[in-house]
């Protein structure tokens, strides 16, 4: 009986592990690296927003910034709409 319930849970065991280490952790990492990101990001810095936008940082707050379009004018957005770091290349 015993041997039978362990060898029914090993392939749920194995499944399970594999998804761990294949969806769940590589997940964590980068979410980890995002709010690393996030909390680097300081004035003068270009970013890229969930919309597309690619805008230079003005002022840094603690839950939005103020941020410069390429014509010049500002506006606020929240850290949640920051999508990545722009890098010139």
């Amino acid at each position: 009986m015993n041997n039978d319930l362990l060898s029914s849970l090993m392939p749920l065991v194995v499944l399970f592990a594999i998804f761990y280490f294949l969806i769940i952790r590589p997940q964590q990492k980068q979410q980890k690296e995002h709010k690393a990101m996030l909390e680097a990001l300081s004035k003068g810095d270009k970013i890229v927003t969930s919309g597309g936008l690619i805008v230079e940082i003005v002022k840094v707050e603690e839950t939005f910034l103020t941020v410069k379009n390429i014509d010049a004018t500002t506006m606020r957005i929240a850290r949640t709409f920051i999508s990545s770091k722009w890098e010139d290349a």
